[in-house]
């Protein structure tokens, strides 16, 4: 292949990942980042959601070689723990018995892949260097050097906007003719909380679940870290009666957790601490469309599809638009110049599904996960997919768990759910659920 030059703007989890499989490839590659080298900081927290890395994710660093390190800092979650008001427990699988996701500490995650992208000598790291534009005609970056206060000019064959969803690499995209993009926020933000370990090291919960306590509009949830904590996450509105912003005084958050959350409270030892010092994130969803700009400038991860965390997948979607990228670089058989271009007609509908598919799963979480009829569905889907492998795959095992395109999975989830709003009509579902007549209903809608 030939020796490129070229730029990866944003060193996050996608970007110093992309850098790793460029080099592989034999570019040199020059990361930039707004932010001093992570690895140097004191502290990371307060304001990241744990990542739950899956299938997709796993793939794109065993490409990169990495899979095994990760594993090692990482735990395995087997399903859903829903905790009810009185404090009552429901399980839920995510898949087959040996199928998990994967938490991970979002620093630790970032540190380990930059130490390892350390390895390889055409890889660059630039700290400090915050990107304030492209010139498109020229291909040349503008940085401001914020160690030094000054402006950097630089050039290369191709530049790969990883900077997260306020890009600015997109930001300098969003100025050319055709360009399409949109943004919508949640009305609810989230805020990190934290379970300390118990005094002998061990987690206060079970370590192999994702803990949910959902309350309809709102929720907590909480995952494991390889310290015995768990990193908890308030899902909340911003405004209103019920909100980040009404819960103003420490009497009034405690009141809230006793009323709302009262089996946790024993496990907040620093509940109105962690309220008022961590800040208040929001939730956004962005999309754009076209991801490239001619053969020069390429958006991946978050700078390109930007979700919201409710499905577990916006790390592994954008560790998947490297190794489709990769997969891209070694197979493509038409004219060089609209290489980019490819890659982005066959990944935006893919972007745009798992976006659809997160707002949905928010639902699902908060509203539905200790509703009845919701876990009698799963279970009767359980019971299908079990017995008709090859017919029926549930859907967050089609997003999760394989590598079939999320555009397909969200069309497969769609005809899924029509086909469970007929079988939960039949007369008396909760009593024959397990009945051959339900499995015969469901293979008569299916085929």
């Amino acid at each position: 292949m030939e020796e490129k030059n070229v730029a990866v703007v944003g060193a996050g989890l996608v970007g110093s990942l992309l850098a790793v499989l460029l080099a592989k490839k034999g570019m040199n590659v020059d990361v930039f980042e707004r932010r001093p080298d992570l690895r140097k900081a004191k502290a990371i927290g307060g304001r990241s959601i744990n990542l739950a890395l899956s299938n997709r994710g796993f793939k794109a660093l065993e490409l990169a070689g990495f899979a095994d390190e990760i594993k090692s800092i990482a735990i395995p979650m087997y399903g859903r723990k829903m905790h009810d008001i009185e404090g009552n427990l429901t399980y839920q699988p995510y898949g087959k018995e040996d199928e998990a996701i994967y938490s991970v500490s979002r620093g630790q995650l970032n540190q380990k892949l930059m130490n390892l992208a350390d390895d390889y000598k055409n890889i660059r790291y630039r700290f400090d260097h915050a990107c304030e534009g492209i010139e498109l005609d020229k291909n040349e970056i503008h940085f401001k050097n914020t160690s030094t206060n000054s402006l950097e000019k630089y050039n290369y064959q191709q530049i790969f906007g990883t900077d997260g969803a306020f890009s600015a690499v997109r930001g300098s995209l969003q100025k050319t003719p055709m360009f399409n993009y949109a943004q919508e926020y949640l009305p609810h933000g989230y805020k990190e909380l934290h379970f300390p370990a118990n005094e002998d090291g061990t987690h206060c919960f079970d370590k192999n679940c994702l803990h949910i306590w959902p309350r309809g509009e709102f929720m907590l949830i909480a995952l494991p870290n390889l310290d015995g904590s768990f990193t908890v996450t308030l899902f909340f509105p911003m405004k209103g009666e019920t909100s980040f912003e009404s819960l103003d005084t420490e009497e009034k958050v405690v009141d809230f957790f006793e009323k709302t959350f009262p089996d946790t409270l024993p496990y907040l030892p620093n509940l109105t601490k962690d309220f008022f010092e961590n800040p208040t994130s929001t939730l956004v969803t962005i999309r754009c469309n076209p991801w490239n700009f001619e053969d020069k400038v390429l958006l991946l991860g978050d700078a390109s599809h930007a979700v919201v965390p409710f499905y577990g997948q916006g790390l592994n979607a954008g560790m998947e638009d490297c190794t489709i990228l990769m997969d891209l670089m070694e197979n493509y058989k038409g004219k060089p110049e609209d290489f980019l271009a490819t890659y982005s007609e066959k990944r935006v509908a893919d972007g745009n599904a798992i976006a659809d598919l997160a707002l949905y799963n928010y639902i699902e979480m908060r509203d539905l996960a200790g509703d009845e009829d919701f876990l009698l569905r799963k279970k009767i889907e359980r019971k299908f997919s079990d017995m008709y492998p090859n017919k029926w795959m549930p859907l967050y095992s089609q997003v999760t768990f394989s590598h079939i395109p999320y555009s397909e999975a969200l069309a497969a989830g769609n005809k899924q759910r029509k086909i469970m709003d007929e079988v939960m009509k039949m007369e008396d579902i909760h009593d024959v659920w397990d009945e051959p007549k339900v499995i015969e209903k469901i293979l008569s809608l299916v085929e």
